[in-house]
């Protein structure tokens, strides 16, 4: 995953207000502002708690429910620094609980998992009910979408919305084929889900560019989509569901075979910190355990983070702090361009739960 979303946040100092809270506005909830509005004073009380200052309470009290667009589940995370606020990201589900944290860097890591697994799709679905022949009546409508997985579930992907008549529907069907691979291309799909009638939908997909068609999968009874949310969400959440990005799999595919013959890979806290130091980490594989005990001694810049305190005062840094090991990470490779995949043990389950493909063989970071 690639992690230029959070650019915005590390460009300002901190410390930082994170919060992450349950901003659905369900039927159900007799007064879901009223229930949004009481989690933030419990969030609020801990960020106190913490040592946070009134202007930044103020920040983020002034955020804290202003989606009400948004329909459906979903969350919040909002982060401010110095009383002002410095990212506001939409969830595309609810916080597993709500979370408040004060300190030196942003809490980033639960946004990043509410962000995973990030795959690039189009969805198209075809709505047609008449007669299986161009002389009849009727129109063939094509509501389609280009998003990433699972964030369209809460920001909008391209929208293409078209009726055609069906009697037009031979000739037009290429022309919406067209579209739809332009639309793929700027995004670099890796799934395109069609769903609707088979007759209909069938005579688009064999008018879609070879390399396109080649990365359909078909999907029934997809139902209708709920204003807001994303196209065909209930059958896109049960495709991907336990999927990685290809492009994850393929940095993971190559961390393995870096593994395999001894080469520019390293495992464990350790190597991690000391590849990241010398901003040699291409890609970091983490197996995210919120309960990790890990912490990291970190200085101002990202690349200046180590194991203990002794280290940083060495290099001659003065202003330190001791945080959780994975915002630690997180501001390293952010700062370095590297990239973050998140990945269950059933996947990869390297030392401590951290490896780190290299860009260059270095034997100083092989722990």
């Amino acid at each position: 995953m690639r992690l230029s979303f959070l650019e915005p946040l590390y460009k300002q100092p901190g410390p930082f207000a994170s919060v992450y809270l349950d901003t659905s506005r369900d039927a159900a909830i007799e007064d879901p502002d009223a229930a949004i509005q009481l989690r933030w004073r419990h969030l609020r009380d801990a960020l106190a708690s913490e040592g946070a200052d009134r202007d930044s309470l103020t920040a983020v009290a002034g955020t804290v429910g202003s989606d009400t667009d948004v329909p459906g589940t979903h969350g919040q995370a909002v982060f401010t620094a110095h009383g002002r606020l410095a990212l506001l990201d939409e969830l595309p589900a609810p916080p597993a609980r709500d979370i408040a944290h004060f300190g030196t860097l942003p809490d980033t890591m639960p946004l990043i998992v509410q962000r995973a697994p990030g795959i690039p799709y189009l969805a198209v679905h075809v709505h047609y009910g008449g007669r299986h022949s161009t002389e009849a009546t009727g129109a063939v409508r094509i509501e389609a979408e280009a998003g990433m997985w699972p964030l369209t579930k809460v920001v909008p992907g391209h929208r293409l919305d078209e009726e055609i008549p069906v009697t037009d529907w031979m000739r037009a069907a290429g022309e919406v084929g067209r579209e739809l691979a332009g639309h793929a291309r700027r995004i670099d799909v890796e799934a395109v889900v069609v769903a609707g009638d088979v007759w209909a939908r069938g005579i688009l997909v064999r008018r879609l560019p070879a390399g396109l068609r080649g990365q359909v999968v078909t999907v029934e009874g997809a139902g209708e989509s709920q204003p807001g949310r994303a196209l065909l969400e209930r059958k896109l959440d049960e495709l991907f569901r336990g999927r990685m990005a290809a492009h994850d799999r393929a940095l993971l595919g190559a961390f393995l075979a870096e593994r395999t013959r001894d080469g520019a890979s390293a495992e464990g806290l350790a190597a991690a910190v000391s590849a990241l130091q010398r901003g040699g980490v291409k890609a970091l594989f983490l197996n995210d355990h919120p309960e990790s005990p890990f912490r990291l001694w970190t200085g101002p810049e990202p690349g200046q983070l180590a194991l203990t305190e002794q280290e940083l005062r060495f290099y001659g840094i003065r202003e330190l702090h001791e945080e959780q090991a994975d915002a630690a990470l997180v501001r390293a490779l952010v700062g370095t361009k590297g990239e973050l995949v998140l990945m269950s043990e059933r996947e990869l389950r390297p030392a401590e739960g951290v490896g780190v493909l290299l860009r260059y063989a270095d034997p100083a970071c092989r722990m």
